[in-house]
């Protein structure tokens, strides 16, 4: 079952249901902030383009740059051309830093959920034409590109890909946790959620 968590109230729980899917740890590979220059910090290859939204570039694309505690899901190199990489909360803002950009805030986000419309509406246009389960796709119309690439337990389980999207805030909680932004194929919102750092969720890294 998936506990929502709309506009911020109270904490969202990831799905109890991941804990019996069972995943392969892939990779944690590269070292810290270094790049090895044969990667591509974006699925599928090419640059780091962005979009104008919120008063911030935002990456068109998730992040897909290897550090240390980041996975590609089910440990396929595949998935990581598809979805990007899945990261613990430090990794993603070090990933972030080492390709000159930094994770955005919860406050970032929500600009950027205000820009396109709000909360129940901005998952339907930020979503990507195509890639998520049942139909659920968006209208793309900003040029986000949002994919599911589902999330890593830190015991090794990975859960959801194709359905749900999980994104880090550089946003800290409280008692090991942080805040995530997520979107479902199922419906058209935007919603908040706050989740222990270890987590392995998606990235999209910002510039001023």
């Amino acid at each position: 079952m998936v506990f929502f968590n709309r506009q911020g109230r109270g904490r969202a729980l990831l799905p109890a249901a991941a804990l019996a899917v069972a995943g392969i740890l892939g990779c944690g590979g590269g070292n810290g902030d270094w790049i090895d220059p044969g990667v591509n910090p974006t699925p599928g290859g090419g640059s780091l383009e962005t979009v104008p939204l919120g008063g911030l570039k935002w990456m068109k694309k998730n992040l897909n740059v290897p550090t240390e505690d980041s996975w590609c899901y089910d440990g396929i190199t595949a998935n990581c051309n598809k979805y990007g990489r899945l990261y613990t909360w430090e990794a993603a803002k070090s990933a972030c830093r080492s390709v000159g950009m930094r994770l955005p805030s919860k406050q970032e986000w929500e600009a950027l959920v205000d820009a396109v419309g709000g909360w129940d509406v901005a998952g339907r246009k930020l979503k990507a034409r195509s890639g998520w389960y049942d139909d659920g796709n968006g209208t793309d119309q900003y040029g986000f590109s949002a994919l599911p690439g589902g999330h890593q337990y830190s015991g090794g389980y990975f859960g959801f890909a194709g359905n749900v999207g999980y994104w880090w805030t550089a946003t800290e909680g409280s008692d090991g946790d942080a805040y995530n932004r997520s979107m479902y194929y199922h419906n058209d919102y935007v919603d908040e959620d706050n989740n222990d750092q270890s987590y392995g969720f998606s990235a999209r890294c910002v510039q001023d």
